[in-house]
């Protein structure tokens, strides 16, 4: 397990009164920086980086981010999260790239009842998901902007592939929830794990069934591979996918076999197509320069800004209690942190303007999304 420490830069902490201790707001960010999600939590943390470059004071308190390698396993995030909680004492938790991985960090969270900002697309049902929200746009609200678009293209039956896991269910039930209404009907359901090397068999059960479309339901550069198989077989038909693909490492990996597939994605992948109007806009632009400031390289795919936007929105929270009566660092702090999470108001991030309610998980509506098509290797917007 690696892990760094990363002290918030001081900033106007020579504002405050001499000999006045700066309150210190911990926060521990878990993601995926080896395993078969990296290809996700890497740009997770190039996020991170970016919001850091920003400047960290928020209303005179220090952030200090404790960052922790989960090497894509479950255990190893839990292990994690407890470490966090009751050694470093931190005020929040931050990740992580996977469903599976965060719901068992989510686990541990909840049960110490610290708060956690989910960065994937992992739902907590009922009162057990009290304790957090979740940064990425809800799968039905995204899918549901490809199905706007099967229905122009005259499609009747779609073949599904996704991931054998809390994602790829997620993505599958919310697929049937759209599509059904519409008279569409989902005529496969293949599996296939993230770290797998081939879906050759599951592809020959797609193509057998003749779908007029085919939708994955994977991610990062693991996602790569249904497109990978469904090319070398020769299919020719339409191909869409999620929020969840919209990453380098997917383009990279999938190289031919992904171009003209569509899928939706936050307004930061196409920034600079968008009308001036756009509130987001100008947030995404700015996230793009702080983004290539600290990595050193343009940002080219979508989860990095949702790394940002989770500290943008935990940032938020940490100021609006910034003159509460509790103090970092004790369970009535994080209680009030949690209270202001799930009460965010028109908070503009790189993907959404955020609007959080108690007993809510997601923030986001149809301004946190748009249509893409990936033409020779760059996403365009979809008219």
């Amino acid at each position: 397990m690696r892990m760094w420490k990363i002290a918030a830069a001081t900033g106007l902490a020579t504002m405050t009164a001499i000999g006045a201790a700066q309150a210190q707001v911990k926060v521990g960010i878990i993601t995926s920086l080896s395993g078969p999600a990296a290809s996700i939590g890497v740009p997770y943390a190039k996020g991170y980086a970016a919001w850091q470059a920003g400047g960290t004071d928020v209303a005179g308190q220090k952030l200090t981010i404790i960052q922790i390698d989960d090497a894509s396993d479950p255990s190893v995030g839990a292990r994690a999260a407890k470490k966090l909680i009751e050694e470093d004492k931190v005020d929040a938790i931050v990740g992580s790239a996977g469903a599976p991985t965060s719901l068992a960090i989510y686990g541990v969270a909840a049960e110490a009842k610290v708060p956690m900002i989910i960065t994937a697309n992992a739902l907590v049902p009922g009162e057990r998901g009290n304790w957090e929200i979740t940064v990425p746009q809800p799968a039905p609200l995204m899918i549901s902007a490809d199905v706007e678009q099967m229905k122009k293209a005259g499609i009747k039956t779609i073949g599904y592939i996704g991931y054998s896991d809390a994602w790829g269910d997620l993505v599958y039930d919310s697929l049937v929830k759209v599509v059904e209404p519409q008279g569409i009907k989902v005529i496969s359901n293949e599996r296939y794990a993230r770290a797998d090397t081939s879906v050759t068999p599951q592809i020959l059960k797609i193509i057998a069934a003749r779908p007029d479309a085919v939708f994955t339901g994977g991610s990062g550069s693991p996602g790569a591979l249904p497109h990978l198989a469904l090319a070398e077989r020769g299919y020719r038909g339409h191909v869409y996918s999620t929020h969840a693909i919209i990453n380098s490492e997917f383009v990279r990996v999938g190289g031919a076999a992904v171009e003209g597939m569509i899928a939706p994605t936050g307004p930061v992948v196409v920034a600079e197509q968008l009308p001036d109007s756009n509130p987001i806009k100008a947030v995404a632009l700015r996230f793009r320069a702080l983004y290539e400031e600290a990595n050193n390289e343009k940002s080219n795919d979508a989860f990095a800004a949702y790394g940002y936007d989770a500290l943008v929105i935990l940032a938020d929270a940490v100021k609006r209690t910034a003159n509460g009566p509790t103090k970092p660092g004790t369970p009535e702090y994080r209680a009030a942190l949690r209270d202001a999470l799930v009460t965010t108001q028109d908070l503009v991030g790189t993907h959404a303007v955020y609007n959080f309610k108690p007993g809510e998980r997601y923030g986001t509506d149809e301004r946190s999304r748009v249509l893409v098509r990936l033409d020779h290797g760059a996403w365009k917007l979809v008219q």
